[in-house]
């Protein structure tokens, strides 16, 4: 996993709606990527609601969001539909960007081990530098801390 003060690794995915969205070219300002396991579950579904209804508030501070899952371009379109969502959701099937932000793990449930994205977030700054890291999410006051985070760059 890239660690606080290293250069985010840069990528360019697929977004809901058409288009890509490549890290690189949205340096000069801040830049929010929340990864989560999977579109429609409930705590991913709560957490992009969440981001989605202060979407206005990370713009007025600069900053950018973005959800990044495994999940297809059209479970993104339904999902965004489905949910009215604000922010922009990366589609990044292969799994290649979880494994460069190091959010690709094993996990546990029900007695059974599987891999799956580690619900975590990366704040990076405007020169392309991650500013602060929140592993293992937990959704219930999450967006908040980030805003606050956001604001204090």
């Amino acid at each position: 996993m890239p660690e606080v003060n290293d250069i985010a690794p840069d990528f360019t995915l697929p977004r809901d709606g058409g288009g890509e969205v490549s890290l690189a070219s949205l340096r000069g300002a801040p830049v929010v990527l929340f990864f989560y396991p999977k579109d429609d579950t409930p705590g991913c579904t709560k957490e992009s609601i969440g981001f989605s209804a202060d979407i206005g508030a990370f713009q007025d501070a600069g900053a950018q969001v973005f959800g990044i899952s495994k999940d297809s371009v059209a479970k993104h379109d339904k999902f965004v539909a489905k949910h009215d969502l604000k922010t922009g959701m990366l589609s990044d099937e292969n799994g290649t960007t979880c494994e460069d932000y190091g959010v690709w793990k094993e996990k546990k449930m029900y007695g059974k081990t599987f891999m799956g994205i580690e619900r975590s977030t990366f704040l990076i700054d405007a020169e392309g530098r991650i500013a602060k890291i929140w592993p293992k999410v937990k959704v219930d006051g999450h967006v908040a801390e980030v805003l606050d985070a956001v604001r204090a760059l």
